[in-house]
């Protein structure tokens, strides 16, 4: 019996590209490129770009709004400004055009179709860095982290959900009753929840407390 090959959309304003990475995907067993009256069956959709422009971001940007699923980007060189710009787009795999033979774009687009982030090592490196850079200089400074609670906020909502009340916190904690529902105010508005009991659901549900 046949193996189900992935549905995969290629996505470049360059017809002579598409054409030549169609044909070198074609003999692959794993995929299968389908057309634009297909593009609703497509499980990753694969973005050939030479530089990552504001143009490409508008790309990448509009095929997430649309569900065209997981995103992998092959692009003839990628700066340190454009990495960060396609993975803050929701790009799952990046892949120099220099390094993008048949078998390793194949083995990024399985990777991003089964939710793996695939990035070259240099470019990781570089990535990591960036991050660290943001947590140091910006995040740092005003208690937060990338999670999007600070460590008192975290603090807070544990103590919540081992049943806590306000005033049990307070104590637990030294802080006022006040400070205590100012910060879960902060937490509920600045996530758009509903309550302190959505908030604690909130961070249990990616893995904060």
């Amino acid at each position: 019996m046949e193996t189900r090959r992935l549905p995969v959309y290629l996505h470049t304003s360059d017809l002579i590209s598409r054409a030549g990475i169609a044909s070198q995907l074609k003999p692959q067993p794993g995929v299968r490129v389908v057309n634009d009256d297909e593009l609703d069956q497509a499980k990753v959709t694969v973005v050939v770009t030479e530089t990552v422009d504001e143009r490409t971001m508008r790309t990448l940007r509009s095929l997430r709004s649309r569900g065209y699923g997981p995103l992998v980007l092959v692009a003839s060189s990628i700066d340190d400004t454009a990495l960060i710009s396609a993975v803050e787009a929701g790009v799952a795999g990046l892949l120099r055009r220099s390094e993008a033979t048949p078998e390793r774009l194949v083995a990024v687009i399985e990777s991003a179709a089964v939710g793996e982030g695939v990035v070259p090592p240099d470019l990781l490196g570089r990535l990591l860095h960036q991050v660290g850079q943001v947590q140091r200089t910006v995040l740092g400074p005003r208690g937060l982290a990338f999670a999007g609670l600070a460590e008192r906020e975290i603090a807070v909502l544990r103590l919540v959900a081992d049943g806590m009340d306000t005033s049990e916190i307070a104590v637990k904690l030294s802080y006022s009753e006040r400070t205590v529902k100012n910060v879960l105010h902060d937490v509920t508005s600045r996530l758009h929840l509903r309550n302190r009991t959505h908030a604690v659901a909130y961070a249990l549900r990616n893995g904060l407390i």
